[in-house]
């Protein structure tokens, strides 16, 4: 559930109020990211010290090491990496970009080829949406295709058309499920400048979505001594039902 404290009258900047399943969320938030079920170099427990209120785990990453079966043996990713605030999952789709070399994307999903030791790796909507509900993820990121910069106009609009089919299945598959992930679909931007009110507009017709986050204002990197980190600001808006 989300809450919208403030706003300024002069702009879109906002606060809120995000509730998850493990805590509370004070929005716009800083999310340390733990690729791979730790955030590298700093321990839970400095992570509370630091006051991070919710970090990101990666279902791609996750998927592949150290797999679904471990992270099941230890009751799920919260109890796997011992952090008891909120976790968000993102979907694969950044791996998309990431991996272009290593993959193939269709109307059915993304075909990868293991970044690790080569293994063919397939991920539709329905099994993102599976292996967040495995990690056991508060807020889940339905699957999104992260088009590449530049990319002209026809190849955006496509991506965004096919993002958005890829959500209404996610939904579908969340929906069928004991125990619903909270979802949060993405909102592709790409580099073309009106393209974020497009996507907003076919998501906005999904009426079982409230908020979407905004991807391309998601993902910054920096470099602090040697280690690469990557931070994650949670951007929402209002969708109308």
């Amino acid at each position: 559930m989300f809450d919208l404290i403030a706003q300024d009258p002069q702009s879109k900047a906002r606060c809120g109020r995000l509730t998850a399943g493990h805590g509370v969320v004070e929005t716009p938030a800083f999310i340390p990211v733990g690729t791979q079920g730790t955030v590298k170099a700093v321990t839970p427990r400095e992570l509370r010290e630091l006051n991070a209120q919710i970090i990101l785990g990666n279902t791609y990453h996750l998927f592949v090491r150290p797999g679904l079966d471990v992270v099941r043996h230890f009751g799920g990713l919260h109890r796997f990496m011992n952090w008891d605030g909120p976790i968000l999952t993102d979907s694969g789709g950044y791996q998309i970009f990431s991996l272009a070399k290593l993959r193939k994307i269709t109307e059915e999903g993304v075909h990868f080829q293991n970044h690790v030791d080569g293994t063919p790796t397939f991920i539709t909507p329905e099994i993102a949406m599976e292996i967040q509900a495995t990690l056991g993820s508060d807020i889940a990121m339905v699957l999104d295709e992260c088009p590449p910069w530049p990319c002209d106009y026809d190849y955006a609009a496509r991506s965004a058309e096919m993002t958005t089919r890829w959500a209404r299945r996610c939904k579908e598959a969340n929906v069928q499920r004991v125990t619903p992930n909270a979802q949060r679909p993405t909102e592709e931007s790409g580099s073309i400048n009106h393209q974020p009110s497009f996507s907003r507009s076919t998501i906005n017709a999904q009426p079982s979505f409230s908020t979407v986050a905004m991807a391309d204002f998601s993902i910054s990197i920096f470099t602090l001594s040697a280690t690469f980190t990557i931070t994650v600001v949670s951007l929402t808006f209002e969708i109308s039902p």
